[in-house]
């Protein structure tokens, strides 16, 4: 997610990932496999089957729907353009972003709904303390939901927030209702802000260049990602940690509520068309220290995720998912998953991608048109499907 890093940081689409719990799925029968639909055809038309813990992956002209413990292809839905997905925070709805903005699927039902939040360049989706925060890099407006209120099929009264310019930003909702969101304009990026519940700015830290991508700690305590480190906010404070190199660029991160510790990518190349790094940065929060740890392998921006016990997880370009233990930096195991492989010029294009439900790891394989689905603690893989068509971007439904 996504949203975004070797230059992408100025592309609206690009989003962070986020960090997403698994649960067991049964799924849907066999009358829904080979249904194909425009998203225009009936978007608020009941099917028959209903998916329980769904998956969805884009291909190139649509979303595949695919039941979350078998792998099992239940839908193809048809949707033109490049779109991209990420967990709407509950058990039923994924946020899709398309051309015109973001768009409601509600995954176990199988279709697309009304819901809509129309706005040039949709850009990150940030889940956190039961609220959904949608960035819209096009206009600077952010909006605020309850995933719960989705369930009705009518577009829910959320609180919104109009940046001063539009910018590729991001904004994260905490438990007190405080919000942070970035600053920029479609040229510089500078750090970020905090509003109260009433929108009345109450802090903002400017000590973060080209700021990207948000990730929550445990004990709340939020990063944003720097040209020069990280920017942490946490009990109403700003707090910055330095990269050791006077250009270490963090633009994805992944929190975990079980780890103090953050993971983030890294990059010390500003010139670089494309730079494939091979080390990746762990911010402590409670410390404010920042380590680095080098994998012999290099990653993509969908690479990163966290384990159900807070585990850093990192799918490499030498086909394995890195399992490190946050606290130390120490790899702990690695499991082969897919074949190796190497991370494309072009951000929008195809590549392994990882997606992380609770004790699962969900891998894709585009050039095998395969998604595997891997125990992160034995290292087995569970089960693998094969697909029409080869995949883009992953994720799936996350109930909190």
């Amino acid at each position: 997610m996504n949203n975004t890093l070797r230059n992408r940081a100025c592309t609206g689409t690009a989003l962070a990932l986020a960090v997403s719990t698994v649960l067991t799925a049964c799924g849907g029968g066999d009358s829904a496999s080979s249904d194909t639909r425009t998203a225009k055809d009936s978007p608020t038309a009941r099917s028959a089957a209903t998916v329980k813990d769904p998956l969805v992956a884009t291909f190139d002209g649509g979303l595949y729907i695919l039941d979350g413990e078998s792998l099992k292809l239940t839908r193809t839905l048809a949707l033109p353009g490049f779109n991209r997905v990420n967990p709407a925070g509950d058990d039923s709805h994924v946020i899709v972003s398309t051309d015109a903005g973001f768009r409601v699927l509600d995954a176990a039902e199988q279709n697309l709904t009304d819901i809509t939040y129309e706005g040039a360049k949709p850009g990150h989706v940030v889940r956190h303390a039961g609220r959904t925060v949608l960035f819209t890099d096009g206009t600077g407006e952010v909006n605020v939901i309850d995933p719960a209120d989705l369930s009705g099929g009518t577009k829910p009264e959320g609180r919104t927030y109009h940046s001063t310019e539009a910018h590729h930003g991001v904004a994260v909702e905490l438990s007190n209702g405080e919000l942070l969101s970035t600053l920029g304009t479609e040229e510089k990026r500078t750090g970020a802000l905090v509003l109260d519940k009433n929108n009345k700015e109450i802090k903002r830290d400017e000590r973060c260049p080209g700021v990207h991508g948000e990730a929550a700690a445990q004990g709340e305590a939020v990063g944003v990602g720097c040209e020069d480190g990280v920017l942490i906010y946490k009990n109403g404070e700003f707090t910055k940690v330095d990269a050791p190199d006077d250009y270490g660029r963090i633009g994805n991160q992944a929190g975990s509520d079980a780890s103090p510790v953050l993971l983030g990518d890294y990059k010390t190349d500003p010139d670089a068309e494309l730079e494939r790094p091979t080390r990746i940065s762990l911010i402590d929060t409670e410390t404010a220290k920042l380590r680095l740890v080098d994998l012999g392998t290099s990653y993509s921006f969908r690479s990163l995720g966290r384990g159900p016990h807070g585990e850093a997880l990192v799918l490499g370009t030498d086909g394995a998912l890195h399992v490190i233990d946050p606290k130390t930096g120490t790899v702990e195991k690695k499991i082969p998953v897919v074949d190796t492989w190497q991370e494309p010029l072009d951000w929008q294009q195809a590549r392994p991608t990882l997606f992380v439900r609770d004790h699962t790891a969900y891998v894709s394989e585009p050039g095998k048109r395969t998604v595997h689905a891997v125990d992160i603690e034995s290292g087995e893989k569970i089960t693998s499907v094969t697909l029409p068509k080869g995949t883009n971007e992953l994720s799936g439904v996350v109930g909190h």
